[in-house]
């Protein structure tokens, strides 16, 4: 239950948002704040706070709180030359574990890795749900939960899918260890070694790492900032090469945070099935939308087509929970939970039984209300940041949901040097290479904005900024 000064923030937020304050105008005054609304001065001082923490207001000396003026964002452009690549297999991917390694390191700032600082985590809620599963649980938290997974939790995923579209049953969902064992399973599921799975560009390096382990051929397609996948590039690659599977993340992809329309999922959904090509559908990022309606899904626009549909929780309720599923029919599902046990046996019981607990009782939901907001707030000021005080030709995405910032640098720069000479800092960033099979995106970077927004934040920009 949000509490009453982060209603009047949300509230003002949207005003704010709609152009009822604009930027540079100043807000009513802290005590004209509390009588307008019947609270206390202090409600409103927390109110205002808030909304200065989330980067939309500034307090200025004796003045009063001030909305933020806003840099003029350059946005990233699509190529103009839309094409795939031949497809390769995936390798050096080296840096992407060194960066991994500086993710365990809390004397960097974590610039890098899309893992959100704990302040924007339930952890209260987790740890309350944790210990009432070992309260009452105990004896099944000590035990394996084989595969496909926790019945209830099953349930309740499937009953989320439903309500948003996709309508599964809780037969159709495997828990796996987070979404990134979802992928390789789902990859395992329908390919074998040689094989060639059609990826867009930029893509989640994690999933390049997955197409590496197996000796699957990454064929990468351009994807527009903006709309996504580009679709006649992917209409190319089918009929030239022998595509065994598409993976892609139609809700917020990341990178680059876009969010396919409806029309161009179907469309997608129906050049693949004309050719036969199952889609995994990455929807980690799906209850990250900064809209309030959440985004469909592609299988639940097509629940007949050959779609795997993988997401987590990892990147919402928390990472080190580890739990994931796969939705799938049939076979693909029977195919899916037979690798999951093969692989690891079961994935962790007692946290399976403490999500459960979040989803019954209506926490998750909650809390998913609250983030969403905050989200938007982090991307929309780092955005800010970056565009103040980085180069002038520095182009940026304009993600519509999760909490990844693109950005292009001026042409020449070369970002793998960059992340080297800015580890040595004391700042992570991922380089623009890690994203692509074939090693483009030189002079790009991918920016975390789920981070606490403080003096040491600042710093780190700052010097980022100046090695760029």
């Amino acid at each position: 239950m949000e509490l009453l000064y982060q209603q009047i923030a949300e509230e003002i937020a949207q005003h704010i948002a709609s152009g009822v304050y604009v930027p540079g105008e100043r807000l009513p005054g802290v005590r004209g704040l509390a009588h307008t609304r019947g609270v206390s001065v202090a409600t409103a001082v927390a109110a205002y706070q808030l909304l200065a923490d989330r980067g939309h207001i500034e307090a200025r000396s004796r003045s009063g709180f001030y909305v933020r003026a806003l840099q003029a964002i350059q946005p990233i452009e699509p190529e103009t030359k839309v094409k795939a690549t031949p497809p390769r297999l995936v390798t050096g991917q080296a840096m992407a574990m060194a960066l991994i390694k500086a993710a365990n390191d809390p004397g960097i700032v974590q610039l890098g890795a899309a893992v959100p600082d704990p302040v924007f985590l339930p952890t209260q809620a987790i740890g309350r749900a944790m210990a009432q599963v070992m309260r009452t649980q105990r004896t099944q938290a000590a035990g394996y939960m084989m595969p496909p997974g926790a019945p209830e939790l099953r349930r309740q995923i499937a009953r989320r899918m439903s309500e948003s579209g996709s309508m599964v049953s809780a037969d159709d969902v495997v828990i796996t260890t987070g979404c990134q064992e979802a992928l390789s399973l789902a990859l395992r599921a329908v390919t074998e070694p040689g094989d060639v799975v059609a990826v867009e560009s930029p893509t989640f390096y994690g999933l390049l790492h997955v197409l590496e382990s197996l000796g699957l051929e990454a064929l990468e397609i351009p994807s527009h900032p903006r709309d996504g996948i580009a679709l006649d590039a992917l209409a190319f690659a089918l009929e030239r090469w022998p595509v065994k599977a598409c993976v892609l993340a139609p809700n917020y992809s990341n990178p680059l945070g876009y969010c396919m329309s409806d029309e161009a999922k179907r469309a997608l959904v129906r050049l693949l099935g004309k050719h036969k090509v199952p889609l995994i559908e990455d929807d980690v990022y799906g209850d990250l939308g900064f809209a309030q309606r959440r985004p469909s899904t592609c299988k639940g626009l097509a629940p007949r087509a050959d779609i795997l549909y993988c997401s987590s929780f990892s990147k919402t309720l928390a990472p080190g929970l580890r739990i994931g599923w796969v939705a799938a029919n049939g076979a693909r599902r029977e195919r899916i939970e037979y690798l999951k046990y093969v692989t690891s046996i079961a994935s962790p019981t007692a946290p399976q039984l403490a999500v459960t607990e979040l989803l019954t009782n209506g926490r998750y939901e909650r809390y998913l209300r609250e983030v969403r907001g905050r989200y938007a707030s982090a991307v929309a000021r780092m955005s800010d940041a970056v565009m103040k005080i980085f180069p002038e030709d520095t182009r940026i995405s304009q993600p519509q949901g999760g909490f990844v910032l693109w950005v292009e640098l001026p042409e020449g720069t070369d970002s793998f040097a960059l992340a080297r000479r800015a580890l040595r800092e004391g700042v992570s960033i991922a380089p623009g290479p890690l994203f692509s099979a074939s090693g483009k995106y030189g002079n790009f970077i991918r920016l975390s904005s789920a981070r606490v927004w403080d003096a040491r934040m600042e710093r780190a920009l700052l010097t980022l900024a100046k090695l760029v």
